[in-house]
């Protein structure tokens, strides 16, 4: 791979883990371990993802990640306790991700896959903020589970087709500026109204 394939996969982990770190790392450890996801020699230390245990526990912080997200307020909590561990396992995942050679790479890759996971944490954790103020409980779980679909699509892709990565990279990265500045205008209108002075 291409230092392109590699940096738009390094992105495009990176940013998922903001939305669903735990299934990320269960979603590749198994395509790995089913030989699914062919890891070339120079990424050979995500090999630990395919670890039993890794898995194992990825897989439970999946299924509690799964259900807390779809109950109205439970998965805000959920969010604010996960706003540092997203940020770090996408950091720590970029970093597993690129040449560890070479130390300039991989500093960026963290700084960068931190980064980026923080960001669509962000983007994430505000837009179910503003789903959460609707009295109906319905759209919090439809938002969840296409959270849970793109999360897994999206990552198959980035993996399957190393060279559009880059560009879900970027599409990602557009989504998630983009529902930080919905959710902040929402926010703004529903919690900082101007009341209406009358002359």
């Amino acid at each position: 791979m291409g230092i392109m394939e590699i940096i738009g996969i390094a992105g495009s982990v990176s940013l998922l883990s903001g939305w669903r770190l735990y299934l990320c790392v269960f979603a590749t450890g198994l395509a790995m371990r089913l030989e699914a996801l062919p890891v070339p020699e120079h990424l050979a230390s995500l090999g630990v993802l395919e670890n039993p245990w890794v898995m194992g526990i990825a897989l439970l912080g999946a299924l509690a990640e799964f259900f807390a997200d779809k109950v109205m307020w439970l998965d805000s909590v959920w969010d604010t306790v996960h706003t540092l561990v997203r940020p770090v396992g996408g950091a720590l995942l970029a970093l597993a991700i690129v040449d560890p050679s070479d130390p300039a790479m991989q500093v960026i890759a963290f700084m960068l896959g931190g980064g980026a996971s923080f960001l669509a944490h962000g983007g994430k954790a505000s837009a179910r903020a503003v789903v959460n103020t609707s009295p109906e409980p319905v759209s919090n779980a439809l938002v969840s589970s296409g959270e849970d679909i793109a999360t897994v699509g999206l990552l198959w892709l980035a993996y399957e087709y190393p060279v559009v990565a880059a560009g879900i990279a970027v599409v990602l990265l557009v989504l998630m500026i983009a529902l930080l500045l919905w959710a902040r205008r929402i926010i703004k209108r529903v919690f900082f109204r101007t009341p209406n002075v009358q002359g």
